[in-house]
């Protein structure tokens, strides 16, 4: 399951070594990002002072999870994560204790990112290392230029579905544009391309 998360609140309790790549990855998902921690990495300070979250040096209250859509707990304390997500229980509220599978109503998956295409793995928090080393496999197998491909079908895409071709001629159109062959066609362009303007470059020179 992919959230949406832009606009909703987010706790994340914990702003140490396990906390802060948490709150990382919530950053650029548009989300209203608050953290409480009694003390946070100097990279999560400055993302604090950048504007990019909301930083409380305090201790957690159960009020703090009032509007609150997802919150991620990632403190020291065993009894303070099970109070958090006893809490988060009864108001609702999606919780990941991390490295508690247990206590978590989603788990993070390791994901691999060509731009808008999105590969997510997961042991439902049986072995995060693995998870980790098939991403590592999935990221030689899907390359970079997957990222200008899906661009382009999605631009692509917008146009066939617009257009007065009967449903099946749009659905046959949109299967073979996904098609590996489009895709190899796709990465034999951009290679050219690449070399064509490296050739220029140093005929400039």
């Amino acid at each position: 399951m992919f959230l949406k998360l832009e606009g909703k609140r987010c706790l994340v309790v914990g702003a140490g070594k396990v906390g802060e790549p948490k709150i990382l990855g919530l950053i650029d998902t548009g989300a209203s990002i608050h953290v409480l921690a009694l003390e946070a990495s100097d990279e999560v300070k400055e993302w604090a002072r950048a504007g990019k979250i909301t930083l409380e040096l305090r201790p957690f209250v159960e009020t703090d999870l009032a509007g609150v859509f997802l919150t991620v707990v990632a403190t020291a304390s065993r009894t303070l994560n099970e109070s958090i997500y006893r809490e988060a229980q009864r108001r609702g509220v999606l919780c990941n204790v991390v490295d508690v599978p247990e206590y978590c109503d989603f788990y993070y998956p390791a994901v691999v990112r060509r731009g808008d295409l999105q590969i997510a793995i997961s042991t439902s928090g049986q072995s995060p290392s693995l998870a980790q080393k098939l991403r590592q496999q999935i990221e030689r197998q899907f390359g970079p230029g997957y990222a200008s491909w899906v661009a382009e079908l999605g631009a692509t895409r917008k146009l066939v579905l617009a257009s007065d071709l009967s449903p099946q001629r749009k659905s046959d159109l949109l299967h073979s544009l996904a098609s590996r062959q489009a895709l190899e066609a796709t990465l034999i362009e951009e290679s050219t391309d690449r070399e064509s303007a490296k050739e220029d470059r140093r005929v400039t020179v």
